[in-house]
């Protein structure tokens, strides 16, 4: 079964909690596994903690200083270090699924990652029942 979520990000650079969003979404399934995709070339799924908000804040300033935004690059749109982050992060995370709950350790959440924002963006959730 494919999903849909929406969003709208307001940052050029933000980590967004997606992982309620997907909870609900696989609320009815006893055991499987949730890909949750994203299809753009300038943002990325990924899976950390949840619980302090500084680690967000802490992986969005050490990407912006491996990858600058004003580096000679050569992609006209000025976008550049947005899919090169984006690369580097990945664009899809599968999560077990038991009992209608995502198997995650007790502080990892799903974020989607913006990094060409702010955006209305959409995130691919494929539910795979076992």
């Amino acid at each position: 079964m494919i999903k849909e979520i929406s969003l709208n990000t307001s940052s050029r650079n933000e980590l967004v909690d997606i992982t309620n969003k997907i909870e609900e979404l696989v609320s009815d399934v006893k055991e499987g596994i949730v890909t949750v995709f994203c299809p753009h070339t300038t943002a990325a799924i990924t899976i950390n903690e949840g619980a302090d908000p500084d680690v967000k804040k802490d992986i969005l300033w050490k990407l912006s200083q491996l990858i600058p935004k004003d580096e000679d690059y050569k992609h006209s749109e000025g976008n550049s270090d947005a899919h090169i982050k984006s690369s580097l992060i990945g664009c899809s995370e599968s999560v077990i699924v038991k009992d209608g709950k995502l198997v995650l350790g007790t502080w990892q959440s799903i974020y989607f990652c913006e990094f060409d924002g702010p955006r209305n963006r959409k995130v691919i959730v494929n539910i795979s029942k076992s």
